[in-house]
């Protein structure tokens, strides 16, 4: 199991990455405001406008630092990273799976059984320690949907029928979000998922926690040697990172949508850390951004019983955990891919 570095997050817009000896430097108007050895880190997210130098980015690829370039917004723009990991023997299975939708469909059917299910605990938590201060029948039928929709999945489905239960099961799934939310209401609610830009505080924050969470299953897949890039759910497009995108779904629920809850119900954002925009966008300034980002880091640190491995690890592995299973499944070590479903 690899090693759990650090990731730096770079929130300041105006922040510029340059290059000092072995040390990444980060400067503000031309001041400088952090600095680190490289070797510290495994990867960098940026969120802003300044970018790098070419003299860093040369760098981070020579040291295999993953560098992650983001809007304000959370949006990815491009990814930078070193020579691809691994033989070339695994890649080219992963291209000849890809390649079949038959085959595309196991794999997008294992993703997909994770996100549910996850989906489903997040919801049954909530009714365990809140049925005493919300109304829970709509949640509950929620729950039953879900759990109907797992079994489906169990059959050998076409990759067009398994799209649409994962959508189906979305749309119920976000709109009993708002219900999991007791505190805050006047400004944080949800009325289904809406991105690019988000249009209410909810989404802003998922979409955020949606970013961070798209670097390390990035990172993690190409650690192990896959290409983030082909997806078996996710299909080719330029620019997408379709593996990562498929890898993301079964641990969204547990790595990102919990957090957000957990956030807004323990009152560590409020309506402070927000802006509407002209577009009717809406974006977090940079103290709640620094608020997300402790509060991944520090959830990253915590350790959960794998239910496939058997051990603990670190949370912050679990996009790790996975692509490892993944590869060996690939490799043909494993008979089928074992998705992390959370109990």
């Amino acid at each position: 199991m690899r090693k759990m570095l650090n990731v730096l997050y770079v929130t300041n817009p105006d922040a510029y990455l340059a290059k000092d000896g072995e040390n990444i430097v980060v400067k503000v108007h031309e001041g400088e405001v952090f600095r680190t050895p490289i070797h510290y880190l495994e990867g960098i997210v940026t969120f802003g406008y300044m970018g790098a130098s070419p003299a860093l980015m040369g760098m981070c690829v020579q040291k295999q630092v993953t560098v992650s370039f983001l809007t304000v917004h959370g949006r990815h723009q491009a990814t930078l990273h070193g020579v691809p990991k691994g033989n070339v023997f695994l890649r080219r299975k992963q291209y000849r799976l890809a390649d079949s939708n038959i085959d595309s469909a196991k794999l997008a059917s294992m993703f997909i059984t994770g996100k549910l299910a996850n989906c489903r605990t997040v919801l049954r938590r909530f009714l365990r320690d809140y049925e005493k201060k919300s109304q829970t029948s709509e949640v509950e039928q929620v729950c039953k949907l879900l759990a109907q929709n797992v079994l489906q999945l169990a059959k050998e489905l076409p990759l067009e029928e398994i799209r649409g239960i994962e959508g189906e099961s979305a749309r119920h799934y976000f709109s009993v979000l708002d219900q999991l939310i007791l505190y805050q209401k006047d400004y944080f609610y949800m009325h289904g998922r809406n991105r690019r830009p988000p249009k209410d505080n909810v989404n802003t924050l998922l979409s955020f926690l949606y970013s961070l969470l798209l670097h390390e299953t990035r990172s993690a897949l190409e650690t192990v040697g896959l290409d983030s890039y082909v997806g078996f759910l996710h299909r080719d497009r330029p620019g997408r990172a379709g593996l990562a995108l498929d890898l993301m779904e079964e641990l969204r629920p547990y790595m990102a949508d919990r957090m957000a809850l957990s956030l807004i119900n323990r009152r560590q954002v409020n309506s402070k850390g927000f802006v509407v925009k002209e577009s009717g966008g809406i974006i977090m300034k940079e103290n709640a951004r620094k608020t997300l980002i402790e509060a991944w880091q520090k959830r990253k640190r915590e350790e959960i019983t794998h239910p496939f491995l058997g051990k603990k690890i670190p949370v912050g592995l679990l996009p790790y955990a996975q692509a490892l299973l993944l590869s060996r499944h690939l490799r043909g070590d494993l008979d089928s891919y074992p998705p992390f479903v959370w109990k």
